[in-house]
């Protein structure tokens, strides 16, 4: 059977602050643990108003304190923002603090437009490569499993604190090229369909055909990131989808626009019915009752051959988000 995991991006609703925004992740997370799925996700996005998630690290330890078994992680830390040497020691950090149960996924892309990029001095996508290099290397020596040795450019230099354990470490994904990369450097994969729009198993077919064992995994592990959002029937939970849709669309159109409020949302995509964006963007949505949520996810596993897939914890409210995990798998 397919694992289910969640992603949460911390968005602000209508009505709440940002800050509030990143106090109902911990209610989130809490939730998914009582309802038994695998892993609960964090993102990093910046200088994006809806999202409250600039910095997975500092989420991850607070939930580290509000959960006892689910696994945490970060989906994910775009790693050309930073030092790989400061990620190691962040995330050798976390581990010491919930052994057993962190996973540091990352990315190639800024998480922001260019300019924010440019006030966070990241580094180009290009760095990506040899910086993720570092972070393998400082990551296994900080656990002992694999010394650098004398020869390595970051000889005597150690990430720590150093321990018995370190992350699990995951690529996340938007193209098939991506995905070969994450299989060819032996570590899990996580295809972020939100963002790519685009059917993930040809991602997933590239990373099991490249995918070689290392020290991090000696067997794949594919998963795709997806929205799905559940409601009491299909009506209600098309209702409760409309901000989500009518923000995709007005990103489609070119607009940065929040629709926080559903009828305004409504409003919004009646006028623009019938545009072919619309159409893919209704087509790809996965909204519904907890049947056909559940269904259409089992779907999706079957056919990309993913072994597990993350539910974004979609929803205009707080208590949608919940209820929608709910439905989507019972405890």
């Amino acid at each position: 059977m397919t694992r289910l995991s969640v992603l949460d991006l911390s968005p602000v609703g209508a009505g709440v602050t940002q800050a509030q925004a990143v106090r109902q992740t911990l209610e989130v997370a809490k939730a998914a643990e009582r309802l038994g799925y695998d892993r609960f996700w964090v993102a990093e996005h910046h200088n994006i108003e809806g999202l409250a998630s600039p910095a997975p690290e500092i989420l991850i330890a607070a939930l580290t304190q509000v959960t006892s078994t689910i696994r945490l992680g970060s989906g994910g830390v775009m790693l050309v923002n930073y030092s790989p040497l400061k990620v190691a020691e962040v995330f050798m950090e976390l581990e010491a603090l919930a052994p057993g149960r962190i996973d540091l996924g990352v990315g190639r892309a800024l998480g922001a437009d260019g300019r924010t990029g440019a006030a966070l001095r990241s580094a180009s996508s290009e760095a990506f490569p040899h910086y993720f290099a570092l972070l393998n290397a400082w990551l296994l020596d900080a656990s002992g499993q694999e010394l650098i040795g004398p020869d390595h450019p970051a000889r005597e230099i150690r990430a720590h604190p150093r321990g018995p354990s370190h992350p699990d470490l995951f690529m996340l994904c938007s193209s098939p090229d991506s995905a070969d990369f994450a299989g060819r450097a032996g570590v899990g994969m996580v295809f972020a369909e939100f963002i790519a729009r685009a059917d993930g198993a040809p991602a997933v077919e590239a990373y099991r055909r490249a995918f070689t064992p290392s020290p991090f995994r000696q067997t794949p592990m594919a998963a795709i990131a997806t929205i799905a959002l559940a409601a009491e029937t299909e009506a209600e939970a098309l209702r409760l989808d409309a901000p989500r849709r009518a923000s995709t669309l007005a990103t489609a159109l070119g607009r940065r626009q929040r629709f926080p409020v559903i009828p305004e949302a409504q409003a919004f995509l009646a006028e623009h019915a019938g545009d072919p964006r619309l159409v893919d963007i209704e087509t790809r949505s996965i909204a519904g009752s907890a049947e056909q949520v559940r269904a259409r996810l089992a779907d999706k596993a079957r056919a990309s051959g993913a072994d597990e897939i993350f539910v974004m914890a979609s929803g205009p409210s707080l208590e949608s988000r919940i209820r929608s995990l709910e439905l989507i798998k019972p405890a």
